[in-house]
């Protein structure tokens, strides 16, 4: 099958916006402008969770098709080890349905996957446990010495490979963001920073010549505590100085341009602790990437469901809500990712797409 052309763009992103204000009622303030001038809305769709099977992939499929119907989501979030590769498969069939269809066009979609950890495809003839030895490192694409912790490459082949088979797993020709999945939390504590500092240029040099290429248009790091902890220790990343980075590999104009990480109301870190330098200040993750001109993507706002079952509920919201909308809310995040895809949870979930964004006074109130 040949892949979709094309990617998000601006003209694109703005007439799903416009199509859901005035034909779905949507508010205006469901979306945000990402440092690109796209907009995407302040809910996406997560696909990690999900056992790599058949029925997984209806689900899967199913929650793509009701986000783009329903006109609340043009945001699409994966990553390649998602269920054995079947995450971005599930997300590939449902997009080309949704624009065979004519529900929504590939310029309005922001689709966003991950490469880094090993992620060995469940749907090919090597079984699973044989799977990177016989496909990856026999051919020489990845060598064992590039693996840290038995899970991890950045090796240049490795991010090279994995790039392509997410292109042929999502069936498109560009990816709008991809993302360099954990490396500072998986490899930073192990190989210290000088190393880890060589590997994110040699990374980073992949990124834009993809760019250049036209298979991506932007990348940037999904992490779990790297930019989050107090500076000092073990594992803090410095978005500042990984800015710098991008600058020396990209020049002004480089496609480092998001970075994903946890909020929610039991990890509030990126809005109160002021850990990420900017010049001689200290601010909150959040407030840092703005000054950088860098776009905040969050996830797990249910804290892997238990906001869901135990969290408060505010404004007739039930928990589940409340907690999105929290971290929907938070200044300087473009969007939190959920990733249930049950349809009734999924449902409820996108009905507080139906709500402006609580303002600064509300949320404040609401953290503290």
């Amino acid at each position: 099958m040949p892949l979709l052309s094309g990617g998000a763009t601006v003209e694109g992103t703005v007439r799903f916006r416009d199509r859901a204000t005035t034909k779905h009622r949507l508010p205006p303030g469901h979306f945000r402008p990402t440092p690109a001038g796209l907009f995407v809305s302040t809910i996406g769709l997560g696909t990690y969770i999900g056992a790599p099977d058949g029925p997984t992939d209806q689900s899967v499929e199913q929650a793509v098709t009701l986000c783009l119907h329903s006109g609340r989501v043009n945001l699409i979030d994966t990553a390649i080890n998602y269920r054995y590769m079947r995450a971005e498969r599930s997300i590939g069939r449902a997009l080309a349905r949704s624009i065979d269809a004519g529900t929504v066009r590939r310029d309005e979609v922001f689709l966003a996957t991950k490469n880094g950890y090993l992620a060995p495809d469940s749907q090919g003839a090597v079984p699973i446990d044989r799977w990177v030895q016989e496909e990856l490192v026999k051919p020489g694409i990845l060598r064992p010495v590039d693996v840290v912790d038995g899970s991890h490459s950045m090796s240049r082949s490795y991010l090279e490979d994995q790039l392509e088979r997410s292109r042929q797993n999502l069936g498109v020709e560009t990816i709008d963001l991809l993302y360099l999945h954990n490396a500072a939390d998986a490899q930073l504590p192990l190989i210290g920073a000088e190393e880890f500092r060589r590997r994110l240029i040699e990374a980073f040099r992949v990124y834009e010549e993809a760019r250049k290429a036209g298979k991506i248009r932007s990348y940037g790091l999904a992490t779990w505590e790297c930019l989050r902890v107090r500076r000092g220790a073990p594992g803090y990343l410095s978005l500042e100085e990984t800015v710098g980075i991008a600058r020396e590999v990209g020049g002004e104009d480089h496609g480092f341009r998001f970075v994903q990480f946890p909020f929610n109301l039991v990890m509030p870190e990126a809005a109160e602790l002021k850990n990420q330098g900017v010049g001689k200040q200290k601010f909150t993750l959040f407030d840092a990437a703005h000054r950088l001109g860098i776009g905040c993507f969050t996830s797990v706002p249910l804290f892997q469901g238990q906001l869901a079952r135990e969290g408060p509920s505010l404004d007739e919201l039930s928990p589940a809500q409340t907690a999105i909308q929290f971290a929907r809310s938070a200044p300087g995040a473009l969007a939190t990712l959920i990733g249930q895809k049950r349809p009734e949870h999924l449902a409820e979930n996108l009905r507080v797409a139906d709500h402006e964004p609580w303002d600064l006074e509300t949320f404040g109130e609401f953290l503290t």
